[in-house]
């Protein structure tokens, strides 16, 4: 192992260990200041410490995770946000996670993983957009931050950049959701019942969404230009409603249930997309 071989070495070096020569030539580090090569034994002995208890919890992680699409937080002990991902296959991202090959590379922050939280999605979209939110939300400290999606950095043909309801399956069976997006930045995603049972009540929210001047969703960040780029681009077949080509609330709602009443359309275009 890792760790016994600096801890021979350390031994072997007394008092006053070269650290930058330990490195070289047990890590394979050339060039270290002696600072940063104090570090870096430190760290290593740290992280072989951690790798048993790193493989339980990975055990245990993965053993409760669904095999379903999902997007999902890494947090430690404490229960802060470390990472934030997607998977279309969740218990398999998660083994991916913790293969055992990954430890020698491994962050020092995904050392200390203790636990996962995770919500299942039912599209790709919705994993995208949920993905964003959460990483804007949570501030992981192993995701790279980045600023809200710009759509002058996504190759969208201008066609696609209008107020728009895409329709997408749910993780729900029954269920669809409903995602909104407006030209400004701003989003919503509702879910509705297939059968229509409560689409009354979300056509008359999602007219409000559009016709407000306010943000409307819990998340701060603007996620609109994710829902165009993907429409653009992996999404270009999926269903989609134009909330300013009905008049009112009852206009959307009649033709959104006509869409979901359509199963050859809802089977082509939506789940397949």
């Amino acid at each position: 192992m890792l760790r016994d071989r600096l801890l021979a070495r350390l031994a072997e070096m007394g008092g006053a260990p070269d650290h930058q020569r330990l490195v070289a030539e047990v890590l394979g580090i050339r060039g270290a200041s002696p600072e940063l090569a104090q570090k870096l034994v430190a760290q290593a002995l740290v992280l072989e410490d951690r790798r048993d208890e790193w493989r339980r919890v990975g055990e245990r992680i993965c053993r409760d995770a669904p095999p379903t699409p999902a997007v999902y937080l890494l947090k430690d002990a404490g229960d802060r946000p470390l990472y934030v991902g997607k998977a279309v296959n969740l218990r398999r991202r998660l083994r991916a996670h913790f293969a055992i090959r990954r430890w020698r590379a491994i962050k020092p922050e995904l050392s200390r993983i203790a636990d996962v939280e995770w919500q299942e999605v039912g599209s790709e979209l919705e994993a995208l957009l949920r993905e964003a939110a959460w990483i804007d939300e949570r501030q992981p400290i192993v995701n790279v931050q980045v600023g809200e999606p710009d759509l002058a950095t996504r190759e969208i043909p201008r066609a696609i950049v209008r107020d728009v309801v895409v329709i997408v399956p749910s993780v729900e069976e029954d269920s669809v959701e409903l995602v909104g997006a407006r030209v400004g930045g701003e989003w919503m995603i509702q879910r509705t019942r297939r059968s229509g049972a409560d689409l009354a009540v979300h056509a008359q929210r999602v007219m409000r969404f559009f016709h407000s001047r306010l943000r409307t969703q819990g998340a701060a960040v603007a996620l609109a230009p994710i829902v165009f780029s993907w429409l653009a681009q992996r999404g270009a077949a999926a269903t989609r409603v134009d909330p300013h080509a009905v008049r009112d609330a009852r206009e959307l709602r009649a033709r959104v249930a006509a869409l979901l009443r359509d199963a050859r359309l809802f089977h082509e275009r939506l789940e397949q997309c």
